[in-house]
């Protein structure tokens, strides 16, 4: 009998790329569902990018590269971290891997050490904490309270930091809030990360060109210069240019790292896919207009939802500054009962609710740290937007509060008669 490691026993599958598959499964079953858990944006990949992938392959540009990226790539990557953020890095302090995912599991498996702990701001992306915990780390989960707008307070930093730290992980914006952090907000992190030299900070910058209301971006290198020879700043193509299938991801830290994360992708996926790379060197040399555009349309998706859901009781949300997610508080919710007498307990039997009764794919807040929250992805169409907040409300209108006895007395929704 084949026997697994205990190291595998540590994690469990992506909550959103499980939920998406989901979704293809019942559809399939003849189901009518619909999914706002994608993350990914619902526009093309853009032409000329396209075209040269084509190009690319039909130049025979279709053999190994070099592991930690080819080098027209890594100059590419180079100019646009001082294009755009500032940040000037070499090509040894550059690596190019397959997509951001992968470059955040080198790291983290390059530096932590069984028992060091990694500083994971709740809510969070769902890869973080799993990532840390098949390293043989710990993650510190911090509250970001909705009154602060989801962000990473210095005082509740500060508290969390201790002598085995090794890493903050720091998204902006992020996934799943959407919260984006000015520079002053950065500023005053790394005020309080200068008293802990040894923890460094993995900014993982991936919807970095998403955000609205004529926000600003900054990195923490960035903001903190002196922070930048204890950063990783992770990046890639996958958002803002709509290539989430193409699988590039890229990041800028110190060379002693960077050859690590080199040594340890060797061994696993050695060198991206070498179409893919002549593909992303277009993307970040190429045209840039074609984002503001997405990024208007997406603001105004943003802005439909919102307003939506902002109708429907029981239902509260912010207004997210970045990304292309809504994160969105059912907790009035709680304690309710379906029309079969289950009981709405937490954030999961709500979204398994959505999509028993309504055919509604949406993600649970657990996964992200929040469990009286769930996410919804705004990167489709307006139609399907209207769908989906129509069925939310059909679904919280449907139960009922509980009344008498105590939620003990009635049936948990996984457990009740469909």
């Amino acid at each position: 009998m084949l026997e697994l490691t205990d190291r595998l026993r540590r994690i469990k599958p992506s909550a959103s790329s499980m939920a998406g598959q989901r979704v293809r499964e019942l559809r399939a079953a003849g189901r009518d569902v619909i999914g706002l858990t994608a993350g990914e944006p619902d526009f093309e990949t853009p032409l000329h990018i396209r075209q040269a992938a084509w190009a690319a392959m039909n130049a025979g540009q279709t053999r190994y590269t070099d592991v930690g990226g080819a080098e027209p790539l890594r100059h590419a990557v180079a100019e646009k971290f001082r294009r755009e953020n500032g940040l000037d890095y070499e090509l040894s302090e550059i690596i190019v891997s397959a997509g951001a995912k992968q470059i955040i599991f080198n790291a983290l498996m390059c530096t932590v050490q069984q028992g060091d702990e990694v500083i994971v701001p709740a809510p969070y992306w769902v890869s973080y904490p799993d990532i840390t915990r098949f390293a043989g780390g710990r993650p510190v989960f911090v509250p970001c309270p909705p009154d602060n707008g989801f962000k990473l307070r210095p005082q509740d930093l500060e508290q969390a930091l201790c002598a085995r730290t090794r890493w903050l992980i720091l998204n902006s914006p992020n996934n799943p809030s959407g919260a984006t952090y000015t520079r002053a907000e950065l500023l005053a992190l790394a005020e309080v990360l200068e008293r802990y030299p040894q923890v460094w900070v993995l900014a993982d910058d991936i919807y970095e060109h998403l955000t609205y209301d004529d926000a600003a971006f900054v990195t923490l290198a960035q903001a903190a210069p002196s922070f930048k020879e204890r950063t990783l700043t992770v990046n890639g193509v996958s958002k803002a240019y709509a290539m989430t299938g193409w699988r590039i991801g890229y990041a800028g830290a110190p060379a002693p790292l960077i050859r690590a994360m080199v040594t340890l992708q060797s061994q696993s996926t050695s060198g991206a896919n070498a179409v893919a790379q002549a593909a992303a060197i277009a993307a970040l040399d190429g045209p840039q207009d074609f984002i503001a555009t997405n990024k208007a349309l997406l603001q105004a998706r943003r802005d439909r939802v919102v307003a939506a859901l902002g109708k429907i009781d029981g239902i509260a949300c912010q207004a997210p500054a970045g990304a292309f997610y809504v994160l969105a508080s059912c907790a009035a919710l709680m304690g309710a009962r379906t029309p079969q007498g289950a009981l709405i307990r937490c954030g999961d039997d709500w979204t398994d609710w959505l999509l028993d009764a309504q055919g509604l794919a949406v993600l649970q807040g657990s996964a992200y740290g929040v469990d009286s929250h769930f996410r919804l992805s705004f990167a489709t169409s307006s139609a399907q937007l209207d769908e989906g907040c129509r069925r939310i409300a059909a679904a919280a209108a449907a139960l009922t509060p509980a009344v008498g006895g105590t939620a003990d007395s009635c049936i948990p929704y996984t457990q009740a008669a469909p």
